[in-house]
């Protein structure tokens, strides 16, 4: 392991997971360690890393976030680079989900990965419905689970059933979840830790399906 990587769970764990950052936050925001640590907790390993133009930005470098599909080498270099040991899943928040969709078929025909997760996919910009970042996702073969918030404004619930969408994918949807996955307690009664709960549990029955 390199220091790319910012690491959770048993070295020994009976698969991987590599997640990507989004656009705007790094791969420690309090959002990605919380899910990391989650899913460790699950018996996963999860590993991060983050993209070149935000690794600079700890060196005060001030780039904004490129293209995502100028971002597919970079993930597929650190697929490599990782090297995990048994199953691999890839995935990432928002953006890191997106790039990573991108590349999964070409990695899971190789052999190198078993499926791909991604958390709180943006489905379209905030108040651009109409600019949607589906159409790959309509012929995508790599065994796939999205965990979406409900009232998601990169995708709601009732916008993302107009979608057409591969049958190679599953959506986790949690209720009243923002971009974060987080719900308003008051409103859902549920709590963020509660939805933390419900998506380890929805990845370990995930996978468990993928690769039995």
């Amino acid at each position: 392991m390199t220091d790319n990587f910012l690491t959770d769970g048993p070295d020994d764990a009976h698969a991987t997971i590599l997640l990507a950052h989004g656009a705007g936050a790094p791969m420690d925001s309090a959002s990605m360690t919380a899910t990391a640590r989650a899913l460790a907790a699950a018996g996963f390993r999860v590993a991060r890393f983050e993209f070149g133009y935000m690794a600079a930005r700890r060196d005060g470098a001030r780039k904004p976030p490129p293209r995502a599909e100028t971002l597919n080498p970079e993930y597929k270099a650190a697929v490599t680079e990782l090297s995990a040991a048994g199953p691999l899943i890839i995935g990432g928040k928002s953006m890191g989900g997106r790039v990573a969709s991108m590349v999964a078929d070409e990695l899971c025909a190789e052999g190198r990965i078993a499926g791909l997760l991604c958390l709180g996919y943006p489905f379209h910009p905030p108040a651009k419905p109409e600019q949607l970042r589906t159409k790959h996702l309509a012929d995508l073969r790599t065994p796939t689970l999205i965990c979406q918030g409900t009232r998601d404004e990169f995708g709601t619930r009732d916008e993302v059933a107009g979608y057409t969408l591969s049958d190679s994918i599953e959506i986790l949807w949690l209720e009243d979840g923002d971009h974060d996955l987080k719900p308003r307690k008051a409103v859902s009664g549920f709590s963020a830790a509660d939805h933390l709960k419900t998506l380890a549990e929805g990845v370990t029955g995930w996978f468990a399906r993928i690769t039995h």
